[in-house]
């Protein structure tokens, strides 16, 4: 019985061999087209939000053999820091542990913890801080990396981590509510991070 059920919901069906699936980078049209007409029919004088997909290009098909370079786009809910930057490798700090990611790798969804992303071009490396989010790498050697908030790292200000890093310690021991506990962890753990980053 159940090896019945299961060969009914794996057996294609006739519309799933004639469409294949259509992912949103795919599409030829500018992105959330239909969000930004109900947009304007709501607030005609404000200019509809800005998504992460505003700031990406379609992505080509995959290519028949592994390219030299990894195209990347890195963006913020608010800014684009890379668009279709072709490099050799980016590393990812991931929730499973740090990726490293070359052209052909293979097709991945991770989640982002708080550490360092790294981007390399050559002999040329650009560090970022980021705080959270996703990476979405594609089969095609294309690489979108979506951050909660990010920061070069020659930008952060390392007495202002180790204060910040004592703060949260302090709020961590004194909280006596759930909440209090997790915003304080969560507080920590960037800190922390952001020291590891500093220091190592």
């Amino acid at each position: 019985m159940l090896r019945r059920a299961t060969a009914l919901l794996t057996r294609p069906t006739a519309s799933s061999i004639r469409a294949a699936r259509v992912f949103s980078t795919d599409v030829a049209e500018a992105p959330n087209a239909a969000f930004n007409e109900a947009w304007k029919k709501v607030a005609p004088n404000i200019e509809p939000p800005k998504t992460p997909l505003s700031f990406m290009k379609p992505r080509p098909a995959v290519p028949s053999s592994i390219p030299t370079k990894l195209t990347v786009n890195f963006v913020l809910s608010y800014a684009s820091e890379l668009s279709s930057k072709e490099v050799d490798m980016v590393i990812i700090p991931a929730t499973t542990g740090q990726m490293g990611v070359l052209p052909g790798h293979v097709a991945t969804i991770a989640e982002l913890k708080p550490g360092i992303l790294s981007v390399h071009e050559g002999n040329d490396v650009t560090k970022y801080f980021v705080s959270s989010g996703f990476a979405f790498v594609h089969a095609n050697s294309f690489a979108d990396i979506i951050a909660v908030e990010a920061v070069p790292i020659d930008r952060v200000d390392a007495s202002l981590v180790q204060k910040g890093l004592a703060e949260f310690t302090q709020k961590l021991s004194t909280a006596s509510t759930d909440l209090e506990k997790a915003e304080a962890q969560i507080g920590v753990d960037v800190h922390s991070a952001l020291n590891a980053a500093l220091t190592g």
